[in-house]
């Protein structure tokens, strides 16, 4: 099977200039470093001890706690870190790393990742969520490389389709040296795919810390001081004209309310604005910087990265892609664990034990009702106290990035 898929890769690269240059067009590539991903560097080659790939956002931001604490273990002179998107490697800019430093991901092709691993020499890789790569971790073992998937993340749905080619599947997964599953779930898919090594450390997302020096948070609160808020976080498309229908139903009661949305793919930002414009409410962009006014309706945030900063300005989330019956859900973990009571809709398959996990600490409710949404966030606005159980997260949290130190600190020479 790995014959056809190299077919398939080495088709993919001669059409990649094409596919490439469509996602410049789109912004979804980065120009000036387009090359990475052939395994093409401008930056000087220093061996890298460590090398972590993130795929996005998401992935990243979940992973560094574990690279700042790895970064100060004598130990490890340098960290490579590969990311696959444009927003990714802007939030790295930002995390003021010392050891590590960034790449863009190559193209699973059997050529390139050779050249990939033969120009950095990495003594671990560690993937995180729910990469895996045939080719690279097919070159990975033949150059006795340990591959670590922490956090790691199956789905039923991305089962079932490696189940397609069973032996194939278990053949990419039996190259794995160490699985961390955050779920039970991903446990047992991680077993049916022969994984050998798996031990459990729980998910990454329970863990979080808050900068009481960060200046954006502390501006933040000084913009919003005047107005009550309440945020729709990860929102999907159709998504935003439910929250602004609710927003206008709220702002009757709250006369001062803002509603903060927090779209899962910024990307649609104009397209989000439109269809606010066209239920009259007024909007605001972060990036735009505008003062806010009494008639301001919606505030949208157009960076990633941030999404902590307001919660942290509320006590009630919505998360999304939870309405929408396709996408199964968005992790509720950050906004719970800074305080945020979770509303969501009733589509969340992927983060089942999560959500079952907040409810039973009262801190969450699954509904697509807009009337009782309408409700439950009236009732949470009118409540300053933060809810008791979060001390439960951070317990979960601390435990969770320890278990996963411990873990990868074995395979540190």
């Amino acid at each position: 099977m790995f014959f056809f898929y190299n077919i398939i890769a080495n088709i993919a690269i001669i059409i990649s200039p094409v596919i490439i240059l469509y996602r410049i067009l789109k912004g979804k590539e980065d120009v000036e470093r387009v090359g990475e991903k052939f395994c093409i560097y401008s930056k000087k080659k220093t061996n890298k001890n460590i090398w972590i790939h993130a795929a996005s956002v998401g992935e990243l931001m979940s992973i560094v706690p574990i690279i700042k604490k790895l970064e100060n273990n004598k130990k490890i002179k340098n960290i490579l870190l590969s990311t696959s998107t444009i927003s990714s490697a802007k939030i790295f800019k930002t995390l003021r790393l010392n050891k590590t430093s960034h790449v863009y991901f190559p193209l699973d092709n059997n050529y390139i990742v050779k050249r990939f691993i033969k120009y950095w020499q990495p003594e671990l890789a560690i993937f995180i969520d729910s990469e895996i790569w045939p080719n690279m971790f097919n070159n990975l073992k033949l150059s006795n490389i340990p591959i670590i998937i922490i956090n790691a993340r199956i789905t039923e749905r991305s089962f079932n389709k490696w189940q397609i080619f069973p032996n194939f599947a278990n053949q990419v997964f039996g190259k794995i040296s160490l699985a961390l599953p955050q779920n039970l779930e991903t446990l047992k898919y991680l077993k049916l795919l022969k994984v050998k090594n798996i031990k459990i450390a729980g998910n990454l997302k329970y863990y979080g810390q808050i900068n009481k020096q960060d200046h954006l948070a502390k501006s933040l609160k000084n913009k919003f001081r005047n107005f009550k808020v309440w945020c729709a976080a990860s929102t999907h498309n159709k998504e935003e004209i439910l929250i602004g229908k609710l927003h206008k139903r709220l702002k009757k009661i709250e006369k001062k309310l803002i509603t903060i949305i927090i779209p899962r793919h910024i990307n649609r930002t104009n397209e989000i604005i439109d269809a606010l414009n066209n239920l009259d409410l007024n909007c605001i962009t972060h990036s735009s910087n505008q003062k806010l006014k009494k008639n301001t309706d919606i505030y949208l945030v157009d960076s990633y990265g941030t999404s902590s900063k307001f919660y942290n300005l509320t006590n009630v989330s919505f998360v999304g892609g939870s309405i929408i019956n396709h996408h199964g859900g968005q992790n509720p973990l950050e906004p719970a664990r800074l305080g945020n009571y979770v509303i969501n809709g009733p589509n969340v398959k992927n983060f089942k034990e999560i959500y079952a996990f907040l409810n039973n600490l009262k801190m969450a409710s699954s509904t697509s009702n807009i009337l009782t949404m309408e409700n439950l966030i009236l009732k949470k606005l009118k409540t300053k106290a933060p809810n008791k159980n979060i001390k439960k997260i951070i317990k979960i949290g601390n435990e969770v990035l320890e278990k996963n130190l411990f873990y990868i600190n074995k395979y540190l020479i």
